[in-house]
């Protein structure tokens, strides 16, 4: 019989990852460890060992393919036994992400650790930042997600309970809370099927299912996407491209993968769970010029080109700790508000493969030069797609320098679950009063887009008015420093 060679698991929050590129063809015999497969997940790319030795008889899971964790995704043969074709029970857990897929993979044993481009480890501590991390992701989700395994029911004896943390509370995805908050069950008694014995949507499905008391219909997962109805409640069809007629020869078809796949997953999810508003300001960058002129050649010494953006960083994390609710995200899941006080900021940058946004951690405590060093280094990686998962995730606010492409205003897109995104701009010679006479200011305009659930209008106007206040008047925040 062959043995399936399945999607590891690499992370807590990772549920699927996609297939870019197999190192090995069908007919290939590899060795324990040897890397067979390139995958991409939240816009890391990494390589997946073989668990073990054999032949590849089959690929199941072709290039393009997205497959949820512990779903297959080639059949092998140990010492050169014929594959057999896998039967129903052990079909393989592959799909394209879908908005109405319900599907729910097999089980599958338990993987390898993986290998990866950078470093990925057991990302214990991560909730639900995904995929997201916008218009760039990430912390991406996908739009369709099965945030749990399948449930461990049967004649085979009882499963185990579920695992706990070190605090005793059970190990679960938050979505598995919430339908177990829903229906009354104790998630402590239910069998969990995934990483450390951790409950996801399935088990709690599964337990239900063998629960002979009457239950209520379980919702869907919360990032389903569900048709738009018209006037008369039929759902809206989406939109259909047809090729004008006789034109064919002019278009080429290319299939939406990797990098932009995720990118355009987590647009879709920006829209669907934020209440996006925009509120503009323009600053007066005439000091910090002067000053970043000033500060250059010393920059330049320690190897490190300092750009405006470092300064925008410290005063976006002064004027986080001054409006707080600035500095949150709303858990779908749970229905509760998430303040943080860390201040991790991400910043987006364009690469050849799509727009990624690494984070920047701890920016409050860091100085102009060391935010700098971590631009660069981030920017650099992130080009050269080297980029570890946890350098991509875990920010609570991001900004896009879409000025560095010439664009003089634009309306961002927030990167969820974050509750806002600061879009910086070309820096503009153009007249002004100051001190009752005209003068020529270095202009730049200043565009905050935020989630109206969390943020009110006048708090976003103030939050930009601090920014405003700290970047025309740079000595504020080497004052604020000490």
């Amino acid at each position: 019989m062959p043995k399936e060679l399945t999607m590891p698991v690499m992370a807590e929050s990772i549920v699927e990852a996609e297939i870019l590129k197999w190192l090995v063809k069908e007919g290939d015999t590899v060795t324990e460890g040897q890397m067979v497969a390139e995958v991409m997940t939240d816009k890391v790319t990494t390589e997946i060992p073989a668990p073990f030795g054999g032949k590849i008889e089959k690929i199941v899971a072709k290039e393009g393919s997205v497959v949820q964790v512990k779903g297959v995704i080639a059949l092998m043969a140990d010492d050169g036994s014929s594959a057999a074709p896998p039967s129903e029970t052990a079909a393989p857990a592959t799909k394209m992400a879908t908005a109405d897929s319900t599907e729910t993979p097999a089980a599958a044993p338990a993987s390898p650790e993986v290998v990866a481009k950078g470093s990925i480890g057991d990302d214990s501590q991560s909730a639900t930042q995904s995929a997201t991390n916008s218009m760039f992701g990430v912390n991406t989700k996908s739009v369709s997600i099965d945030f749990g395994g399948v449930a461990k029911t049967g004649s085979s004896g009882a499963a185990a309970q579920a695992g706990t943390n070190k605090f005793g509370r059970p190990l679960a995805v938050p979505a598995a809370r919430k339908i177990a908050r829903e229906h009354d069950v104790d998630i402590a008694t239910v069998p969990g099927s995934g990483p450390n014995g951790r409950v996801g949507v399935a088990d709690i499905r599964g337990f239900l299912e063998a629960t002979p008391l009457e239950q209520p219909t379980i919702p869907a997962a919360p990032l389903e996407v569900k048709a738009p109805a018209s006037a008369n409640g039929m759902p809206v069809p989406p939109p259909q491209y047809k090729t004008p007629k006789g034109l064919e020869h002019l278009e080429t078809r290319t299939p939406l993968r990797g990098l932009r796949r995720i990118i355009s997953n987590s647009m879709v999810a920006s829209h669907l769970y934020t209440v996006r508003t925009l509120t503009v300001d323009e600053v007066d960058f005439t000091k910090l010029v002067e000053l970043r002129e000033r500060l250059k050649p010393a920059a330049e010494k320690a190897g490190v080109k300092v750009t405006y953006l470092p300064f925008i960083f410290k005063a976006v994390a002064s004027a986080l700790k001054a409006f707080p609710n600035v500095n949150s995200s709303y858990d779908e899941a749970s229905g509760e508000v998430v303040h943080k006080r860390y201040y991790n900021i991400g910043c987006a940058v364009d690469t050849e493969a799509g727009l990624i946004v690494p984070v920047v951690k701890n920016v409050d405590s860091k100085s102009v030069l060391d935010i700098a060093k971590d631009i660069l280094d981030l920017a650099g990686k992130a080009r050269a797609g080297k980029l570890a998962s946890e350098e991509i995730s875990g920010s609570s606010f991001a900004v896009t320098n879409i000025g560095s492409a010439g664009s003089l205003l634009s309306f961002p897109i927030i990167n969820a679950p974050d509750a806002a995104i600061l879009g910086v701009h070309t820096i503009v010679d153009r007249p002004i009063v100051r001190d009752g006479q005209i003068v020529i200011g270095k202009m730049m305009y200043l565009s905050l887009s935020f989630d109206h659930r969390l943020i009110d209008g006048a708090e976003a106007a103030r939050f930009v008015a601090h920014l405003t206040r700290l970047l025309e008047n740079p000595d504020l925040l080497l004052l604020e420093a000490i």
